[in-house]
């Protein structure tokens, strides 16, 4: 019994000792005064009013007193300090000591070592060391300043969470966002809700939805709904790190590179953007989108460069080309275009597919109309070889093969060809009525004219003599029906743009150096020409013809 009377006895000292200490000290008023009329179990204090209380100094002109509550009402010129690193100043101030509770309105300044808080109203949470507004505040740092119409400011980490409406600006940037916290010491800002950046000499904009803002070294990285603005792109993704000051950036996962100049679009699961450099590099099923003609070309490769300034854009696909438009479709190892001249080249083991004809050879070039982006002419150097399949027979094709090969397009269609060197022909001749297969025409020649309508040869003129032989049907196989090198590689036609991200299974993989696979060069010299004869060592060089 005598042991719990001790501990009571204990435990009333300790609550009346912390009682005790709680209480607010009157150290110095030049007037004290009582008016219970007026001013019920208060005590008026008039003139350099100064009190003390649990490690805080409050000074006013004039302050009410309860005693009894322990809470002090201060009027005028009201300075508060915690310690030797906060100071705040207002019009009034109440001051709960049983709570620690502060609150101050009227021209309120508040300043720690970091920053300086201005506001109407204040209230001061000293128990947790936090400082909360809803209606309005400013904050200013050595970087930057910071608005908002609510906020809470923790003391001991310098941090800002603020909401509704936030703004922070600094001669560089504005950030605009409804949610963030900020840390004064650092200039770190993590954002939470729809938020834009935008840089104020060029007017280049960031926008996100969740990331993290370095505002003293301009580094940002968002993770939600991420999209740079940049004065001749536009790059989304899933997540974004960019990087003002070296104008980098880096994108991952659903990423679509826009360029608002060209009308044109890149895609692909990682690229990187070298913005002073003007340079993109796309991996991870790239594919390059042209609006032609009100249709769309799409371009896909394993790695896609696209280097310059824009109207001057040069686009390099390598490795597992494919490409998809309504009304032509493409393979080959390597792809480059040249936005500014329209010239398309495309190497190792090309096809397209126009119309109804296959086209193949070594290289295969392509002209368009730099106005109307509409196919123009066709190159095809070495081993040249254009087949369509017969309108009837799944057996037969029509066949053309020469050294190299010249083509005329209008409206997209192959309407002219000319065929040099060495060239041959077999095609099918059915009658016009019944479409009955009447005879099979192969001929020999140094050069053939051919025009074309839906794909189908209409006309036929050789421009030397010319070798060649008229047979009826059953006198050639299937074998005799084929020139030397024919090959139909329709199973490889992309028939879709989906189409585009099937690898076929007997891809043409011609030996490439390692190091070139690993670390493809963003930079290549466009002017680097072909050997004599000769086939470039990487894929690399290869595209940068």
């Amino acid at each position: 019994m005598k042991r719990i009377l001790f501990l009571c006895l204990c435990l009333s000292s300790i609550i009346t000792f912390s009682q005790e200490k709680k209480k607010i000290i009157i150290e110095n008023a030049e007037i004290q005064y009582a008016d219970e009329e007026k001013t019920p179990g208060a005590t008026i204090l008039l003139g350099n009013v100064r009190i003390k209380h649990d490690g805080i100094n409050l000074t006013c002109q004039q302050a009410l007193f309860y005693k009894k509550e322990n809470f002090f009402k201060a009027i005028g010129n009201v300075l508060i300090k915690q310690g030797d690193t906060i100071t705040q100043t207002s019009d009034y101030a109440d001051y709960d000591a049983n709570a620690k509770q502060a609150l101050s309105w009227g021209n309120v300044v508040l300043k720690d070592p970091t920053m300086t808080l201005t506001t109407d109203t204040l209230q001061f949470d000293r128990i947790n060391q936090k400082l909360y507004y809803q209606d309005y505040a400013t904050i200013r740092d050595v970087t930057n300043t910071l608005k908002s119409k609510n906020g809470n400011y923790y003391l001991e980490n310098k941090k800002f969470t603020a909401t509704t409406r936030v703004t922070v600006v600094n001669p560089e940037h504005n950030l605009a966002s409804n949610h963030l916290d900020y840390y004064t010491n650092s200039g770190l800002a993590y954002l939470y809700g729809p938020s834009t950046i935008t840089n104020t000499q060029n007017e280049n904009r960031l926008y996100s939805e969740r990331g993290f803002y370095n505002t003293k070294t301009d580094i940002s990285y968002f993770t939600k709904n991420a999209k740079l603005f940049l004065k001749e792109r536009t790059v989304e993704g899933d997540s974004l790190y960019y990087d003002k000051n070296k104008g980098f950036a880096s994108a991952t996962n659903n990423i679509k590179v826009i360029d608002t100049v060209q009308n044109f679009i890149s895609k692909g699961n990682y690229a990187e953007l070298f913005e002073k450099k003007d340079s993109l590099f796309i991996i991870k099923r790239a594919v390059a989108i042209s609006i032609i003609d009100k249709d769309s070309m799409f371009i896909h490769g394993d790695t896609l460069l696209v280097t310059g300034k824009p109207k001057k854009r040069v686009i390099r696909t390598y490795h597992n080309v494919k490409i998809y438009k309504s009304d032509l479709q493409g393979k080959c190892d390597s792809i480059y275009t040249n936005q500014e001249t329209g010239y398309t080249k495309m190497y190792r083991s090309p096809v397209i597919w126009s119309d109804q004809n296959q086209i193949t050879g070594d290289s295969i070039y392509l002209q368009s109309n730099v106005e109307t982006e509409k196919l123009d002419s066709l190159k095809v150097f070495n081993n040249a070889f254009i087949v369509s399949k017969d309108s009837l027979a799944k057996e037969d094709y029509n066949q053309i093969k020469g050294r190299n090969m010249f083509g005329k397009f209008d409206a997209n269609k192959l309407k002219f060809l000319l065929v040099k060197g060495n060239a041959e022909s077999i095609y099918f001749n059915r009658n016009a009525e019944t479409q009955v297969l009447e005879t099979i025409t192969k001929e020999v020649s140094s050069n053939i004219e051919f025009t074309l309508d839906k794909g189908q040869i209409q006309s036929i003129k050789y421009l030397k003599s010319s070798d060649g032989k008229t047979y009826p049907p059953s006198e050639l196989d299937l074998e005799g029906r084929k020139i030397k090198g024919f090959i139909w590689r329709e199973d490889e036609q992309p028939k879709s743009k989906n189409d585009i991200f099937i690898k076929d299974g007997n891809e043409n993989k011609a030996p490439l150096k390692k190091k070139a696979l690993e670390k493809p060069s963003l930079f290549i010299d466009e002017k680097t020409k072909d050997k004599k004869k000769g086939k470039k060592k990487t894929a690399i060089s290869i595209i940068g013809q």
